[in-house]
């Protein structure tokens, strides 16, 4: 029996653990498939604070996994596969091993939605990205590429003009999904080019990085190839709770639903990080997350326990 079984090694989760161990609860962290998450398909992470450096998206995860288990953390290479939330204890089972815990924590996070053509995976750290935020910094004078029609996709290519000479939008249809107060700050925007009715069905490179795109237009079926340093995909986000549906309520995009204290509707499971933000995903957001998340734990252990919660939440 765990008091705290924390699912994902990500910003959130290894915060969570971090917290957790320190108020000596001894937390189990199931790494997860990926662990570290997002943040480890990114090579420079130059805006989690602490770094005027930047630090490398792996050696972050590094840092932190180092950092909960000196507080005595419990970090096992293993992945849920299949929750039961309806009864207290709650039960985990996962490839290697079954788990019984007081409370879980969820932090597993989500991927982004990936174009899935040649060229893409090979390339991703070379150009290919899907954090303006992360990696628009290293664009700098160079011409880039945005997939994708929606709130996110015009956001961040905005944010790219500020380093970017262009920014290119290519979107499957004949206009953009994203709100009109949006679409008039692009249009509006020198910087910004639009490209309709196309697909990537291509990423075409050297080794040093992306080079070009080649695309398809949906109405003609015309091929052609266009000319860039980088291509950032906003498509969307698809969270990992699979494992989570009919235990627990997610939203209409299958996120976790949670409240500002990060509870579920289930007490005693908390989220944390992209599996439950639909807004930020960003590594610190999801470390803050992580912090509230095990604090949570932590008091409803002691409540549970019929025991004062000796931190100050009210």
């Amino acid at each position: 029996m765990e008091d705290v079984v924390i699912l994902g090694t990500g910003p959130a989760g290894l915060t969570a653990a971090i917290y957790a161990a320190r108020a000596e609860l001894a937390p189990v962290v199931l790494r997860g498939d990926q662990p570290g998450g997002q943040v480890t398909i990114t090579d420079a992470i130059d805006n989690f604070p602490g770094f005027p450096n930047g630090i490398a998206g792996f050696e972050l995860f590094q840092s932190m996994e180092k950092q909960a288990e000196r507080f005595g953390a419990k970090i096992v290479s293993d992945t849920a596969i299949e929750v039961d939330f309806k009864n207290h204890p709650f039960k985990i089972k996962a490839r290697e091993n079954a788990y019984q815990a007081k409370s879980v924590i969820i932090a597993t996070g989500s991927d982004p939605r990936k174009l899935n053509v040649p060229g893409e995976k090979e390339y991703v750290g070379k150009g290919v990205s899907y954090c303006a935020t992360c990696d628009g910094f290293f664009f700098k004078g160079k011409k880039v590429v945005v997939v994708g029609g929606g709130d996110s996709a015009v956001e961040e290519g905005l944010f790219l003009t500020k380093f970017a000479t262009s920014v290119t939008l290519i979107h499957r249809r004949d206009r953009l999904r994203a709100h009109a107060h949006l679409q008039s700050r692009a249009n509006a925007n020198e910087k910004m080019n639009f490209i309709w009715d196309s697909v990537v069905t291509e990423v075409l490179g050297k080794e040093g990085g992306v080079q070009a795109l080649r695309l398809q237009n949906l109405k003609t079926q015309a091929e052609s190839i266009f000319d860039t340093d980088g291509v950032f995909v906003f498509i969307g986000h698809i969270p990992n709770t699979q494992v989570f549906k009919g235990q627990i309520k997610l939203d209409e995009s299958d996120l976790i639903i949670t409240d500002r204290r990060q509870r579920t509707d289930v007490p005693g499971v908390f989220a944390a990080g992209d599996v439950q933000d639909p807004i930020y995903k960003q590594a610190i957001s999801s470390a803050g997350a992580g912090c509230m998340a095990a604090m949570e734990a932590e008091r409803f252990l002691a409540e549970q326990a019929g025991e004062a919660y000796p931190g100050k939440l009210e």
